[in-house]
């Protein structure tokens, strides 16, 4: 029996019974901390062996060149060669950086603005007003980005299979002023969407108003699956090129959940006139990345196949987390469809929908009996839901027991919270 068929009398009596149960909840005096995807300890210990890598003595990448010294700004060839086959994208097309893709962004996003991207007229920070179309719910740091350089952000419902294609479409076509679009093209933080090839060849080909339109592909979880439905990485590239517009997308990745998190390697993929524009800048910041680390993580990983072999390793220990989390959802909250939720199939995260006018109430709920959860709202624009009725889960950091204390704690905040505003209206 759904919350919305209960009479007033059945409201009041669900009421009650979650207030006591909060109450307890409360008692409890927990300390959990839900907010940001991390990596948990089990995972970074599956890559312990990098801290004894490359090793004294080893310091040579493939050509001879000593990995201790400058240069090598595209970074090096090993470890390119591993994650392009990753990717889908040519090797000469690959730069390897340092240990975050967010650097990465940003830095083209400043490029841009300054001293305009390929095909630009102009710096986009002399145009009246730039745009960015924002696929919802998304990546707060993405959008994070855009306020912090005045970028303008308009947004379109995501979907599992991608964005809304006729609001994109429109959006692009008819406004000079976007300049670019967001995409998670795997396993999308937060809901887990994959974009299909289908919805891959429209964005890379649809008429845009603005020639130096870009696609800001971050696939940061091209390897991060969850069950045998593995969705492959697109030659998005290609795909864009085969359209006519070779010079739309930037691609960006990085090893961040797959070896160490605070250590690993960044990637940046483009048209080969979009890689020497992001070179020329980049070689005015960096007289080349940590090739060491490069050289560390070519020797741990590999090939491709060591990537996936480790991969299967991190399976091993969040999918259960992740079941932790839908079997709890379930049984608390499914009955009385007091929330919908993602099932995902790969990446970080999963995406709660919970009544609507609610969501900021459940995760204050939430923070008071020590459970923190990030803002309601972050998975929009400016932290503005709408609905307010959206929450990002993270189950990976927690340990199993302390996950699902969260989750049954949660399930309290969300009931009492979902009572309080029937009974109210």
């Amino acid at each position: 029996m759904s919350l919305a068929s209960l009479s007033r009398d059945e409201l009041t009596a669900l009421h009650e019974h979650q207030t006591k149960a909060y109450d307890q909840l409360v008692e409890r005096g927990l300390r959990l901390d839900l907010t940001r995807g991390k990596p948990a300890a089990a995972q970074l210990d599956l890559s312990n062996a990098l801290l004894a890598l490359p090793g004294e003595g080893d310091y040579r990448d493939v050509s001879g060149a000593d990995c201790r010294n400058y240069g090598g700004t595209q970074g090096l060839l090993e470890i390119r060669e591993i994650f392009a086959e990753l990717l889908n994208v040519p090797v000469g097309q690959l730069v390897a950086g340092d240990n975050a893709s967010l650097s990465i962004m940003h830095d083209t996003l400043v490029y841009s603005l300054l001293k305009g991207a390929v095909d630009s007229a102009r710096p986009w920070a002399q145009e009246e007003k730039i745009t960015f179309i924002c696929p919802v719910p998304g990546y707060d740091r993405h959008f994070a980005l855009c306020e912090q350089f005045g970028i303008e952000m308009v947004t379109v419902p995501l979907g599992p299979d991608g964005p809304d294609l006729d609001a994109v479409r429109e959006l692009v076509a008819n406004d000079p002023s976007v300049r670019g679009i967001w995409v998670v093209p795997t396993y999308a933080n937060p809901n887990g969407a994959v974009y299909t090839e289908e919805v891959t060849r429209a964005l890379v080909s649809m008429p845009a108003a603005a020639a130096d339109f870009k696609i800001f592909w971050d696939n940061a979880y091209a390897v991060h699956h969850l069950t045998d439905r593995q969705a492959p990485a697109l030659d998005v590239l290609g795909l864009a090129e085969e359209a006519g517009n070779p010079n739309r997308v930037f691609l960006f990745a990085s090893t961040s959940k797959i070896t160490f998190a605070g250590s690993g390697v960044s990637f940046f993929a483009g048209s080969p006139p979009n890689v020497d524009w992001y070179l020329k800048h980049l070689s005015k910041r960096t007289i080349g990345p940590d090739k060491l680390n490069h050289l560390r993580h070519a020797r741990f990983l590999r090939d491709a196949d060591g990537v996936r072999d480790l991969m299967a390793r991190h399976r091993s220990i969040i999918e259960p987390k992740f079941q932790i989390v839908t079997d709890i959802l379930a049984k608390r909250l499914g009955d009385l469809e007091a929330a919908t939720w993602t099932d995902p199939d790969g990446g970080y995260f999963i995406s709660l929908d919970v009544a609507d006018g609610t969501a900021t109430r459940v995760v204050a709920l939430a923070k008071a009996a020590g459970i923190a959860m990030t803002g309601a709202g972050a998975a929009f624009p400016y932290g503005n839901d709408p609905r307010d009725r959206n929450i990002r889960i993270a189950p990976t950091f927690p340990s199993p027991d302390e996950l699902a204390d969260a989750i049954e704690g949660l399930s309290v905040c969300v009931l009492l919270a979902a009572t309080e505003k029937l009974l109210a209206d």
